[in-house]
């Protein structure tokens, strides 16, 4: 059945035509740029309905002051160091009296470990998050707490903010003597972003899951998700939700949460400590350095994506780590937990009421299943024979019990290098239905790599595209991207999943950038990248059309640049630099005999000379560079000393330096002095061009040799060699593919043109039979614009076009995304 991506609203009055978006139909003896040609006779591949979706993790507080709709941060006081350093029980909590955070056989419930004792007369307000609650005129907000006190005492509850009251104070009478749930409703009488929860008790109490949710949910559903967020993931139409990550999948303990872990909260996210009442659930250190409360859990997951349509895609732990920890567990009783676990779970989702875990899931309210057919084992894994030895344990015990269930593996942190090529190679001899490639590089890149599955093997795993982003929220990056995506959909046989990430951003709590749509307590807004995922997503169609278009002419010239020295949190001492020209010139020699004088410091750090070396001191220090030489400089051989003194990683040295944003470096021990590669930065984002596995010994001098020639350069190490490559492949900035939607009739051409002038093209339909009218939605702006919560620089602007014919001439705006949906007669 065709699923119809056309939702833009296109009704009669919403024909707009934009001056300067959208350009007057070409005379046909206009000059043209490029050629468009398209096959409408031959099939292409088919799209599945699920080519595109969202990776929800909960990073830059996704989750919890996030698309979880609470409004209490730390409602359950169980905030720890094991969170962060600076979290004690009462964070985010002010005291107002005596009150002390208690964790003793009198708590509410097993899991939820730590309760507040409050005294007679005193009271405790909470801050909210970012610059407090957001309450909206009008707006209901239901208030909830467990409570134990004397039966008879009562409690009152305010909110507030510094110019007073935000709604008419409650007063909740205790009428039970052991612990019960208590609500009230309030309705806020003035807006405010900046409000304080307040609850104070007449008499002794313990409180526990202070709670305030407003009423307006998603759906309106009680313990639901902030209504914004969520409307902007249905407003993709995602074919698919990945949750819930993401590196806190898999690292960290893999302890369970219980008293025979000693109740360990640096564990592996796990999916029962997430399921059941919200009071009874588990909390958990977040691997980006907060807390999860664990309100929003599996069963909300399944849920959100049954409510926007999509699929569920759960991705659970392997017992090896990855994101820089590189451990496997060796525990053969805890992995078989792990893999009966990821049973359960199916059953949790797919199992009938009257099984174990369906039964839990029709207690939660859902007694029909959630149909899931997809499940991801491990993520990201940099130990690919580790992790495949017990991948194929997982995928054994599944699909004996579940053979209809696709079960998905990976192919480590990168888009090349050595575990990348190991993980392939052992997917492919075991014959593994999908592989999940993650990849975050330069705008460069994803205009270099548009053609990067072209020549994947037809016959071997599918692609799952579960993370990538090209490092930036510009309307630049989302213009890479748009494409790379036309790459994407030309290889949907190949490529059957795909989700940019991350999700979410809390503009005051980001450990990561970019993100597709940021927020603060009370707005949201739509990043460029996430306007352009939206319009694929919305526009996919059925089938690929066979077509083809001229390129870019694109002449390489030879890497040119200085030369540089630099760390990344560590100390290291470097000596003996030599630049010589391919004719034997010396173009540089420093032994820092007389100082560093020809030296240049654009980075962070501290250097100086110190015995005759040029020292980086500062361990915590990254990117400290330090470049000398003339950015002209060309085919030549760069050679230094260096000497890893102290720190986490090796030593960086840079070839090609234009600027502080643009150049090349070979990073030598790094990622945790675990692997080296080659890295590009072009305005400021990094893309790897050769990795390998290897550390670097502290205090051994090693002897590095780059070798520059035109655009090939090949790297030596000690005096062998330790890899080379060519950096030929042109940035195109023209790309297009062809779908066509079977439901609509409709063919749409999708065309970027991420260059400053306009490109005018000739479109050859191939003898199809059209409609002389077109449907067209642009995404035009500046290459540096980006969205905010004041500004919405990158939207949709929507159109019609009467020049279509079987071939015509379009001119596609500088810098632009353009979709033309013609109906086929």
């Amino acid at each position: 059945m065709s699923r119809t991506r056309w939702r833009l609203g296109l009704g009669a009055t919403a024909f707009l035509v934009a001056a300067g978006l959208v350009p007057a139909p070409a005379h046909a003896e206009d000059v043209t740029d490029y050629a468009i040609t398209v096959d409408p006779a031959a099939k292409g591949p088919r799209i599945d309905d699920t080519m595109y979706g969202v990776f929800f993790e909960d990073i830059n507080r996704a989750a919890d002051g996030g698309l979880y709709a609470e409004l209490v941060q730390n409602r359950s006081f169980e905030y720890s160091t094991a969170d962060n350093s600076s979290y004690t029980p009462l964070t985010s909590w002010t005291v107002d009296g005596t009150a002390q955070v208690v964790n003793d056989d009198g708590r509410l419930a097993e899991r939820n470990r730590a309760y507040l004792s409050l005294a007679a007369g005193s009271s405790v307000t909470n801050a909210g998050y970012n610059t407090g609650i957001h309450v909206d005129a009008g707006k209901k907000y239901d208030f909830s707490v467990w409570a134990r006190a004397a039966a008879g005492s009562t409690l009152s509850v305010s909110l507030q903010d510094a110019d007073g009251t935000l709604a008419t104070a409650r007063e909740v009478a205790v009428t039970k003597s052991g612990w019960a749930r208590y609500q009230v409703t309030f309705t806020a009488t003035r807006t405010s972003s900046a409000g304080r929860l307040t609850v104070a008790s007449s008499a002794a109490a313990a409180l526990d899951m202070v709670s305030l949710f407003p009423r307006d949910t998603y759906r309106g559903e009680p313990n639901g998700l902030r209504k914004d967020l969520a409307e902007k993931v249905a407003a993709l139409h995602p074919g698919f939700v990945r949750f819930p990550g993401g590196c806190l999948v898999n690292t960290g303990s893999m302890d369970d949460y219980s008293e025979a872990s000693g109740w360990q909260r640096k564990r592996s996210y796990q999916w029962k400590d997430t399921i059941g009442p919200v009071e009874q659930r588990a909390t958990n250190a977040n691997f980006w350095g907060y807390n999860q409360s664990y309100g929003l859990g599996y069963y909300e997951y399944f849920r959100l994506s049954e409510d926007i349509g999509a699929m569920p895609l759960p991705v659970v732990p392997a017992l090896v780590t990855g994101c820089g920890q590189n451990k496997a567990v060796v525990d053969e009783a805890l992995l078989k937990r792990h893999i009966q676990d990821t049973l359960d779970l199916i059953e949790f989702a797919n199992g009938p009421a009257s099984s174990t875990w369906g039964r839990k899931r029709a207690q939660m309210g859902h007694p029909k299943p959630f149909h899931l057919t997809h499940i991801e084992v491990g993520n990201e894994e940099n130990l690919p024979e580790e992790f495949f030895a017990r991948f194929k344990e997982f995928r054994a015990a599944i699909q004996a019990k579940y053979p209809d269930i696709q079960v998905i593996s990976n192919s480590g942190p990168d888009d090349s290098g050595t575990t990348f090529d190991t993980a392939w190679q052992l997917n492919k001899d075991a014959k593994v239905d999908m592989v999940d490639e993650h990849y975050y590089n330069s705008p460069q890149w994803f205009l270099q790599n548009n053609d990067r599955y072209d020549s994947y093997d037809r016959n071997g795993p599918k692609v799952f595209l579960g993370e990538y982003a090209s490092q930036g929220n510009t309307f630049k990056n989302g213009l890479t991207e748009a494409a790379f995506m036309t790459g994407l959909e030309r290889n949907a046989d190949v490529v059957k999943l795909a989700s940019y990430a991350p999700l979410f951003a809390n503009e005051d709590y980001v450990q990561w950038r970019p993100d597709l749509i940021w927020f603060n307590n009370h707005a949201s807004w739509n990043s460029a990248n996430y306007e352009v995922q939206k319009l694929f997503m919305n526009n996919v169609g059925d089938r690929v059309v066979p077509s083809t278009a001229t390129g870019t002419p694109s002449l390489l010239a030879p890497i040119t640049g200085a030369v540089g020295l630099s760390t990344w949190a560590t100390t290291a001492a470097y000596d003996d630099v030599k630049v010589t020209a391919a004719d034997g010139r010396a173009l540089l020699t420093d032994d820092f005999s007389s100082g560093a004088s020809q030296w240049t410091h654009t980075g962070g750090g501290s250097w100086s000379v110190q015995d005759g070396q040029y020292v980086q001191s500062d361990v915590n220090a990254e990117n400290t560079m330090v470049s000398a030489g003339d950015p002209s400089w060309h085919d030549y051989d760069l050679k230094v000393k260096a000497t890893k003194k102290a720190g986490k990683e090796g030593f960086l040295v840079a070839f090609g330096v234009k600027d502080t944003g643009n150049y090349y470096w070979w990073n030598i021990g790094g990622w945790n002095n675990t692997q080296s590669a080659v890295e590009q930065a072009v305005d400021g984002g990094k893309s790897t061009l050769i990795s390998k596995a290897g550390s670097v010994e502290t205090g051994r001098a090693y002897d590095i040799d780059v070798k520059v020639r035109g655009r090939q350069v090949t790297l030596y190490l000690d005096g062998q060699e330790w890899g080379s490559f060519k950096d030929d492949k042109p940035a195109e900035p023209f790309r297009q593919v062809v779908t066509r939607d079977l439901k609509t009739g409709e063919l749409i051409v999708k065309v970027v043109n991420a260059q400053d002038s306009a490109a005018r093209t000739a479109v050859d339909l191939g003898g199809a039979k059209v409609a002389s009218r077109a449907r067209v939605t642009t995404l035009a702006a500046a290459p540096d614009a980006v969205n905010s919560e004041t500004s919405t620089a990158v939207a949709p602007v929507r159109s019609t076009f009467d020049g279509v014919a079987g071939k015509f001439s379009y001119t596609f705006p500088a810098n632009s995304v353009t979709f033309l949906r013609i109906r086929q007669r």
